[in-house]
């Protein structure tokens, strides 16, 4: 919902290169326009006093999602742009890349360039395997759901008829949809939740003198990595490290997390107290559909042998999936030219994100976002993180000298802001 915060920084403006105004000093704005003091301030020393005295703040989505739709204006996106679904790349004999792609059926085009940028994003949806065999199994799509699908049906169906929700997976996916389910319990309280975990989590992750807080077996990070993988010291370690130094530390500070945030955490306190929602451990044997049409999960609990789990839905709340080969065009390119991927299947890249075995004469082939996770940056997939790829990169084509490319400067930055103030065309 709009009103709802994300899991991003207030300086993580992906409608503002400069980040500031930032989003904190844009929603006091607003708010003090409104007479409505005490709000401001509070966002004003979320940002002062985060992450140690006060929880961190983050954007509401109805306020993100609106100043990118006023920036897309501002740049006239929509001439930027052109739709087409891309087929396959490949290099050209003059030094440049052909990418072919398809606007639909029957009409296919090129286009041909000296530089090209990767930016797919998530291939997939990740899916847990015996949940993609019970749904081909019993064809039944409404039971079993993905947090990312749309899935509206289930609290719908909840608030009438009440049932039981299984939830795999403990990150912010999962934190969600347990926000979720708890607002729908306010219409019938006959709603049950049984959370379904591999294993406890006593303590959280360590890294030199820190360590994650751990709350009912969920652990939390206010942002999915820390502060400082964005533009402090642990980037600047990473950036140095080995392919087998940034596997240990990407180890140490990823994993699955939740964001910290009160809310959640007293709703699940509040659950645990009241008994509709549990937390159960065990490993998934099978999931199978009894005679009533509810679904039936085959756990092997530690220590205690097998037992059952019934419920009416069960949400995967376990992510999304990266790899290369989750995505065709990405599988063509990595097999065609024998290009390198990481431990974690993701493409390799140089610390400016450029794909260096691609690079065709003149020619310069960079990407960014989820599918470099792995390289030189820890959070590719965020808003700060895209924006971080896209200048290197562009340091990159200038270092290069391509035509129409200089390094940014303090004068022609300060005017191109100066315009994003006044929401004049670049």
């Amino acid at each position: 919902p709009l009103y709802e915060r994300l899991r991003s920084n207030s300086d993580s403006c992906p409608d503002n290169i400069w980040g500031w105004p930032s989003y904190a000093l844009r929603e006091a704005w607003r708010d003090l326009a409104k007479g409505q003091i005490k709000s401001a301030f509070k966002y004003l020393w979320q940002v002062f006093a985060e992450p140690t005295f006060a929880e961190t703040y983050t954007p509401r989505a109805g306020n993100v999602f609106d100043s990118i739709d006023r920036e897309t204006k501002r740049i006239g996106w929509n001439r930027i742009y052109r739709y087409g679904r891309v087929r396959v790349i490949r290099k050209t004999d003059d030094g440049r890349y052909c990418v072919a792609y398809s606007r639909g059926p029957g009409n296919y085009a090129f286009l041909v360039s000296r530089y090209l940028h990767l930016a797919t994003g998530y291939p997939a949806i990740q899916f847990l395997p015996d949940l993609q065999a019970y749904r081909e199994k019993y064809q039944d799509f409404k039971s079993v759901v993905n947090a990312y699908e749309a899935h509206d049906h289930v609290y719908e169906q909840l608030e009438q008829q009440g049932g039981t929700v299984l939830i795999r997976g403990r990150g912010i996916v999962a934190s969600r949809i347990v926000q979720r389910i708890y607002e729908a319990r306010k219409r019938n309280q006959n709603i049950a939740v049984l959370h379904l975990m591999r294993s406890p989590k006593p303590q959280g992750n360590k890294f030199q003198n820190t360590q994650r807080l751990v709350k009912n077996h969920y652990e939390f990070q206010p942002f999915n990595w820390p502060k400082a993988c964005w533009g402090g010291e642990l980037r600047a370690m990473l950036e140095k490290a080995t392919p087998d130094e940034r596997k240990r530390l990407l180890a140490d500070w990823g994993g699955t997390t939740t964001a910290d945030r009160r809310d959640w955490q007293q709703i699940t306190a509040q659950g645990l107290s009241e008994g509709w929602y549990q937390i159960t451990f065990g490993e998934v044997l099978d999931v199978e559909r009894d005679a009533q049409n509810r679904t039936i999960t085959h756990i092997r609990e530690q220590s205690f042998g097998e037992m059952k789990l019934l419920a009416d839905f069960i949400v995967d709340a376990t992510g999304l999936d990266a790899k290369v080969d989750a995505n065709p065009l990405l599988a063509d390119l990595v097999k065609h030219y024998n290009l390198p991927v990481n431990h974690l299947g993701r493409l390799t890249v140089a610390n400016n994100f450029e794909l260096v075995e691609m690079r065709s004469d003149r020619g310069q082939m960079y990407a960014a976002g989820a599918i470099t996770l792995g390289g030189p940056y820890a959070a590719v997939d965020s808003f700060l993180g895209l924006q971080y790829a896209a200048l290197v990169a562009l340091d990159g084509l200038a270092a290069a000298r391509a035509p129409g490319v200089q390094r940014l400067n303090s004068i022609s930055s300060f005017r191109q802001w100066l315009k994003w103030v006044l929401n004049q065309s670049p």
